[in-house]
């Protein structure tokens, strides 16, 4: 009986071993995906605020968790299951799907280019979000639009995890990708609530009474508009760095490893050149030329959308019949 119950406890034992390691795999490939995936990481930062402005103080944050809730559901239910039956029966269509979603992201980045310089030509693009006076029903609106968007970039945040992770093996990749998901929808609206509520912060600090305080909440309120349009031109930065790497290394995989090796070699020898700062100067000349590439990409995609819209037939207007 004794020795029945030690050999029973020997296994509990080794099993615990194995989901141990397996979490720390897990773990050390969940940390690997977010570094890669911190560029759309920043864009989902930088796009989510402007769901939230114009609404009362006190709808802020309901909203933010609302959004939030909604990208939690988005990678749990959908966008989870989905990467592990692709990683399970089609691991082949896993580079071709992201650089798809890359090429998406080279079009959105160059999109919102041409909407910053031609604010009102042919990029920019027409709100198509009702007016209505009902506080209730915006809010909904707001909502709604902020999942719908953040089931795209979370759909990438997900596919470049599961590339990350997709030689590891199935369990360690469902936990991976799980702890990737929590990870980030805490970053992002963590930052995303830190960020709406900081010029709230801004005025009570200005009314305090210690001279320091109220120079700081100054400083908040005046900071946060051009900080917020900071944010968003990183977020189009990003999403032209990010999506353009995609694509090189999507090449490198299918046998094309020049554009990559070309890039490693001038941002290595540009970044050697410089002491101290070298290893910073060459991620911003690499970040940098692999922008290039996804504005290339991107110039590419935006022509090759308009050409095929313009040539499809325009669906009738209601007052045509």
């Amino acid at each position: 009986m004794s020795s029945g119950l030690l050999a029973l406890l020997d296994d509990v034992a080794a099993i615990a071993k194995v989901a141990a390691a397996t979490l720390d795999d897990a773990a050390g490939q969940a940390a690997k995906a977010s570094v890669k995936a911190a560029g759309i990481v920043i864009d989902d930062t930088a796009v989510t605020p402007r769901y939230v402005v114009g609404f009362a103080a006190d709808r802020e944050l309901p909203i933010v968790r609302r959004i939030a809730w909604g990208s939690l559901k988005n990678k749990l239910l959908f966008l989870l299951p989905a990467a592990m039956l692709l990683s399970l029966f089609a691991p082949w269509a896993i580079m071709p799907l992201l650089m798809a979603g890359g090429a998406f992201l080279c079009f959105e980045g160059f999109e919102k280019i041409l909407e910053l310089w031609d604010p009102h030509g042919h990029g920019a693009k027409a709100s198509s979000e009702p007016v209505t006076a009902d506080p209730k029903a915006l809010e909904d609106e707001r909502v709604s639009g902020a999942i719908r968007t953040d089931m795209i970039l979370s759909a990438e945040i997900m596919a470049i995890a599961l590339s990350t992770v997709a030689n590891a093996p199935l369990i360690t990749q469902a936990m991976a990708l799980l702890v990737v998901a929590l990870m980030v929808t805490v970053l992002v609206y963590g930052l995303v609530a830190l960020i709406v509520k900081a010029d709230d912060a801004g005025v009570v600090l200005a009314r305090s009474k210690n001279p320091m305080l109220q120079r700081i909440g100054r400083g908040l309120v005046s900071g946060m508009p051009p900080f917020l349009k900071v944010l968003s031109m990183v977020g189009t930065l990003a999403m032209l760095w990010v999506g353009g790497g995609i694509i090189i290394h999507g090449l490198h995989e299918f046998g094309v490893a020049w554009p990559e090796k070309f890039i490693h070699t001038v941002a290595h020898g540009v970044g050697g050149a410089i002491p101290f700062i070298g290893w910073l100067v060459e991620w911003l000349v690499g970040a940098a030329l692999a922008g290039v590439v996804g504005v290339a990409v991107g110039f590419l995609a935006e022509r090759t959308y308009h050409a095929v819209k313009d040539q499809l037939p325009k669906a009738p207007k209601f007052t045509d019949f």
